[in-house]
């Protein structure tokens, strides 16, 4: 009933009289299940993972080759004036106020 990832039941009441258990599913809606039924308690595999850094430029490259093409990022200032409105010029400087409302001309 919950076999997604970071999906789980909760046990709420016992009733031994009429072998029945009341279980709280993920959704908020609520089941009554036989006492007897057996459930599979387990651990993702690879949990964690994603929290150790990746310390080199090379870890990086290769887990976005394979995903997607974000990686690596590059500052519009350091790019040319035809590929970002701030790019070009003699210094890596925007050469207009960032801080403007949108709807300013």
């Amino acid at each position: 009933f919950a076999r997604a990832y970071l999906n789980y039941g909760t046990v709420i009441s016992h009733h031994s009289d009429t072998g029945k258990s009341w279980i709280n599913l993920p959704s908020g809606s609520k089941k009554v299940l036989d006492s007897k039924a057996r459930a599979v308690v387990v651990i993702i595999a690879g949990g964690g993972r994603t929290e150790k850094p990746l310390l080199k430029a090379g870890s990086a490259y290769h887990k976005y080759k394979v995903k997607r093409n974000c990686w690596p990022k590059v500052r519009g200032e350091a790019m040319n004036p035809v590929e970002h409105p701030h790019g070009g010029g003699n210094h890596q400087h925007i050469g207009h106020p960032s801080t403007v409302r949108r709807d300013t001309c």
